[in-house]
């Protein structure tokens, strides 16, 4: 919403621009502001009014007969929370104008995001995975103006392309805390050399030392085999994943990932990757005398490549 003033603004000039707020001007005195005159007759002017929501309906009846006959020279803006389209009000703008209504997500229903992302893109005509935008929400944040920012980056930079987990990664600038995602569906997958290639792109985006990055990847890892593990034995007991999400209380897309991954693996091969990452993080803090980075790759090798290929490895 915000964004969509500042377009507006943007377009028509800050100096052809006034702000009012229905918390301290009624509808009379914004109808008077639309039909005042800028400096010039042929000036294009803008009146933005916030808070329309607090109007009660005789406030806002002047509005709506204005809107019958507006002004030619001004555009009138009207923003509020909570503006229902049958309402009066919502009726004479979209018969003189146009009616925006924009589905936002209540703030700390950060589960709610992805879909809203999702939309983001489907508006500006682009299709994408639910993946994709989980993954943006996860680099961002729950900042709708920046997150409606990344998605208009990204649709003009693929200019009709698909846009992939992987363009995300490329293009948008991590916000906070760098979501382990590519490297764990990589895992997921038993793919060796995409696991590799994420988990270095991870550490180069982490900022700072390996040494201080490393512990805190192995401890997501860990916790992301550790919940694979979970849910395998939820598959087991023939529980569904919509079940199994409520029982674990995440998003029924991303258990249901966990149960994907889940069935790429053995019991015994999940129960192996959980020691061998605990021997990972005593080796980073002191247990082993090699560097750090190849103690990391060589066990996301062992993890990943199926459980055939190592014991053909060890008998050569």
């Amino acid at each position: 919403m915000n964004r969509a003033v500042r377009r507006l603004r943007d377009r028509i000039g800050d100096d052809a621009t006034e702000l009012l707020s229905a918390l301290e001007a009624g509808g009379e005195e914004v109808v008077a502001s639309c039909n005042a005159l800028g400096l010039f007759v042929s000036e294009r002017r803008l009146v933005v009014v916030e808070h329309v929501e607090s109007w009660k309906a005789a406030e806002a009846e002047p509005v709506v007969d204005y809107l019958k006959a507006p002004s030619p020279e001004t555009v009138i803006a009207l923003v509020g929370e909570g503006i229902k389209k049958d309402s009066a009000l919502g009726k004479a703008v979209a018969k003189a104008g146009e009616l925006l209504l924009y589905d936002l997500p209540k703030r700390g229903t950060r589960a709610d995001l992805p879909g809203w992302v999702g939309r983001q893109f489907a508006a500006l005509g682009v299709k994408v995975d639910p993946a994709v935008s989980r993954l943006l929400v996860d680099l961002v944040g729950d900042d709708l103006d920046e997150l409606a920012g990344e998605v208009e980056k990204l649709a003009a930079w693929a200019n009709g392309e698909p846009i992939g987990e992987r363009e995300v990664e490329l293009l948008v600038a991590p916000r906070g805390e760098i979501p382990p995602f590519a490297m764990t569906d990589a895992w997921g997958r038993r793919d060796v050399a995409g696991v590799l290639e994420a988990s270095e792109r991870l550490l180069a985006r982490a900022g700072g030392p390996a040494r201080d990055s490393l512990p805190r990847v192995v401890g997501l890892l860990t916790s992301h085999v550790t919940r694979v593990a979970e849910c395998q034995a939820f598959a087991a007991e023939g529980v569904s994943p919509r079940e199994a999400a409520e029982r674990l209380k995440k998003n029924r897309f991303y258990v249901e990932k966990l149960f994907e991954q889940a069935a790429n693996f053995t019991p015994d091969e999940l129960k192996d990757a959980i020691v061998r990452l605990a021997g990972l993080d005593l080796a980073l803090k002191g247990g082993s005398r090699l560097a750090g980075e190849l103690e990391f790759s060589r066990a996301l090798v062992d993890l990943t490549r199926p459980r055939g290929e190592v014991a053909e490895a060890t008998s050569r």
